[in-house]
């Protein structure tokens, strides 16, 4: 158990970031463990993320550029492919064609109109939450960040839960689509939404309670587009998956700035 654990948080940082971490075993065990340990991997990005932003805020820069520095972090650490993911997404479902017409078009390397506009507005709510955030002091904008991060990851433990198909017999959506059991996504969902808890207490009884709620708000709106997409697809593909994380992580992010 030892020994698959360490191969998971190597398959989470080797998948989902660019760390520089082998990837020592590629199965469906090993893709199990390994997005059990997604939130994990998006608490480091998270982490890195909030630095630039917080060392900008320190040395008197306005919250408006520690928002675009934060924002800017993880698409870099993520090699872009989850906002990569999101744009072939919204082409595939923005062009109204049928399931294997659409997946072409989502593999093809260009991005067309819908993805454009979605990428435009993801981007653009994600700065001005943490333009808000941040101008409330760095502490805020920090936690805030680490929290969506996580979130965003923990969509993906619950995208790869058994019961939900894979659209293509190959790419990552296979390898990790119906991996991991709905118990253990449950049981990683309830200590990612204590951790945020945690996270929130920082600012009072009200701050704890609110950063809870981010998690599940945004791990809802996931399941609609999940549902969506399995309607469309017929099941999960890797783009599919980040476009789940960044809707996970910019409807947190909304719910933090509400109230």
């Amino acid at each position: 158990m030892t020994s698959l654990n360490s191969h998971g948080l190597r398959f989470a940082f080797g998948t989902l970031t660019v760390l520089p971490v082998r990837i020592t075993r590629w199965d469906r065990g090993t893709a199990r463990a390994g997005m059990l340990c997604a939130p994990l991997a998006g608490l480091v990005v998270g982490l890195l993320a909030a630095v630039p932003g917080c060392l900008l805020l320190l040395l008197g820069s306005g919250p408006l550029l520690a928002a675009v520095a934060s924002t800017a972090v993880p698409a870099v650490l993520t090699r872009g492919l989850h906002l990569d993911g999101l744009a072939d997404t919204a082409d595939g479902l923005g062009s109204g064609k049928p399931a294997d017409d659409a997946l072409r078009i989502m593999k093809q390397s260009d991005i067309g109109p819908f993805g454009v506009i979605t990428l435009l507005f993801v981007l653009l709510a994600q700065v001005a939450v943490l333009y808000q955030l941040y101008g409330q002091s760095w502490a805020h904008g920090a936690v805030a960040v680490a929290v969506c991060a996580v979130t965003a990851r923990l969509a993906l433990t619950l995208a790869s839960r058994q019961g939900v198909p894979a659209a293509r017999p190959e790419g990552l959506g296979a390898a990790v689509a119906g991996t991991v059991t709905a118990r253990s996504a449950v049981a990683v969902g309830a200590v990612t939404v204590a951790a945020c808890a945690g996270a929130g207490a920082l600012f009072g009884g009200y701050g704890a309670l609110h950063h809870a709620l981010a998690v599940p708000a945004a791990l809802g709106v996931a399941q609609l587009l999940l549902r969506h997409c399995l309607r469309r697809f017929g099941g999960v593909t890797g783009d599919v998956f980040g476009a789940l994380a960044e809707t996970a992580a910019t409807t947190a992010l909304v719910v933090l700035a509400i109230g």
